[in-house]
């Protein structure tokens, strides 16, 4: 058994307004109470965060933002910058996933600045990488995934990274109801951590979390973490009911 603490983190997207989000965070809190041996994470629209604050402080569940820019401040309408996360509540951030990448021409380099950001405003970033449907076809997933973690990862040094966690979300799994078998999941972060070994040395590789995402189920997650390098899920859909989400969270129950 590995030392690394599962981490369950739920994306909601863009989802629930500012009530609707008050009230499942208030759920889950009820639900999850006395959770221990997890860490649990959600990540609201910006625009709940600071009532989400509030609802989560002094509870086992963590704020999260599902984005962020790389300036501090500035004449850059329309984006949040990491001050204005932390000032909101938030201790963790999701960068580079897929969706950003898809339809906000996010790019490995621009991952690397907001990484940039969040490590030097002590966010917890959770960086999403993964392939889509066609690399994976044409046999070029770790090819894809190598470069993702490299150019992401530019210029940081191992101490930079000890809080880092990384999010193995493969594009044709997200929203489609596919998902990858448990052997698929371990065999890509497997890779993951030998390129993390590579790079940054063996003790980071080890301690690093590495979350699967894409269709993440109750009826799923449990098979997932009995894989030696899963150490946890990024949820989507499953994330905005309190009732499912609670329950891929209490998986070991």
């Amino acid at each position: 058994m590995n030392n690394r603490t599962p981490l369950i983190a739920g994306n909601w997207k863009m989802f629930k307004t500012g009530i609707e989000a008050v009230k499942t965070a208030a759920r889950l809190v009820k639900l999850v109470a006395g959770t221990t041996d997890i860490d649990v994470m959600i990540a609201p629209p910006f625009t709940a965060l600071a009532p989400v604050s509030d609802i989560v402080r002094g509870s086992c569940v963590s704020l999260g933002a599902q984005n962020l820019f790389w300036e501090a401040q500035g004449a850059f309408t329309g984006e949040i910058s990491p001050v204005m996360l932390v000032s909101a509540g938030c201790k963790y951030v999701i960068i580079g996933h897929s969706e950003r990448r898809q339809y906000f021409n996010e790019t490995d380099e621009t991952v690397n600045k907001r990484m940039q950001a969040a490590v030097n405003n002590d966010l917890i970033p959770v960086m999403c990488v993964g392939e889509s449907e066609k690399e994976r076809e044409s046999k070029d997933t770790f090819s894809i995934l190598d470069k993702q973690v490299k150019k992401g990862l530019e210029g940081f040094s191992s101490d930079d990274l000890e809080r880092l966690v990384i999010a193995y979300e493969p594009v044709w799994a997200i929203g489609t109801g596919k998902t990858a078998t448990s052997h698929q999941a371990q065999e890509v972060h497997q890779f993951l951590r030998s390129v993390l070994e590579k790079n940054f040395g063996n003790m980071l590789a080890k301690s690093i979390r590495i979350l699967y995402g894409g269709s993440v189920k109750p009826n799923n997650i449990a098979e997932l973490m009995t894989m030696p390098d899963v150490d946890g899920a990024l949820v989507g859909g499953a994330s905005l009911d309190p009732e499912i989400f609670s329950k891929i969270v209490q998986f070991k129950k």
